[in-house]
């Protein structure tokens, strides 16, 4: 006999499987949904697993570490170095989570800052040493100060000059080593400055009065007819002598001479006009 020829599919039936094909591709989507979500939720709970064990090292490390130290086994120093700090861990921990839980240590991880250094504004090997030689508050100054320049008078009441420095004449052996006052014999003398007062008699300047003043200067008084004061201090103005022609001399009048301290004479002219003085 001929086999029977194989049935065809009823409408009915093709409804059926393509129903339950439709569900057969249900469940599958919802399981693939399921595994990710799963998935999803896993992975951040290894992230967070793993941040939780670094701390939990750190934690423990720093409480073996202290344990260490009350034992007398660690040195603090030491201690406080090579710990690394919970910023550290945390950083680390982080650097795990980001590459999937394969991240390489860093040598630069647990790197700290040197043990000695400089606190912010302590002096440096950069910043300059203090001076050793800078003044003190209080100390003595190291350097004298200068005399004061005496007040300078006239030497007699009546300006005008006669023979000036350095004229030449017979009457002296080299040349004039000062100035010549031509007034009235007996007219007052007077003291240029402060200073004090010594007397001599000379067989060319005749009487003669020498004031030393107080930066060493001296200053000569010739040819004087008399003393009032013969030595002792003087002030500014006071009348020392009186006018004459005693000496190498032609008639009244007052020769003046100016010598500073260690030197010979110099003209008087110049020296009255520095101290605000004009006697001609």
């Amino acid at each position: 006999m001929a086999p029977e020829a194989a049935a065809r599919p009823t409408r009915a039936e093709l409804r059926l499987a393509a129903r339950e094909q439709s569900r057969a591709q249900r469940r599958g989507a919802a399981n693939a949904a399921t595994r990710t979500a799963l998935l999803r939720v896993a992975l951040p709970s290894v992230a967070a697993l793993g941040v939780a064990a670094a701390a939990a090292i750190t934690v423990q490390g720093e409480a073996d570490q202290q344990r260490a130290q009350a034992a007398g086994r660690v040195p603090q120093q030491a201690a406080a170095d090579d710990t690394p700090s919970g910023t550290t861990a945390r950083a680390a921990a982080e650097r795990v989570t980001a590459a999937g839980g394969q991240a390489k240590a860093s040598r630069g991880d647990a790197r700290q800052p040197m043990a000695g250094a400089q606190p912010v504004g302590s002096p440096t090997a950069d910043a300059p040493a203090p001076d050793a030689t800078a003044a003190q508050p209080g100390a003595e100054p190291t350097a004298t100060a200068e005399p004061a320049k005496p007040k300078v008078g006239m030497p007699v009441a009546q300006h005008g000059l006669g023979e000036l420095f350095g004229e030449a004449g017979s009457h002296w052996a080299n040349r004039h080593t000062g100035i010549d006052f031509p007034v009235d014999g007996g007219s007052q003398v007077m003291a240029v400055a402060d200073g004090t007062i010594r007397t001599q008699w000379n067989p060319f300047y005749g009487y003669m009065s020498m004031l030393k003043m107080s930066d060493g200067t001296e200053v000569w008084y010739c040819h004087l007819r008399g003393y009032k004061i013969r030595k002792g201090p003087v002030k500014q103005g006071d009348v020392i002598a009186f006018v004459g022609s005693s000496g190498n001399s032609t008639g009244p009048h007052l020769h003046f001479e100016v010598r500073p301290a260690g030197s010979g004479p110099i003209d008087p002219l110049p020296w009255f006009l520095a101290n605000g003085l004009d006697p001609r």
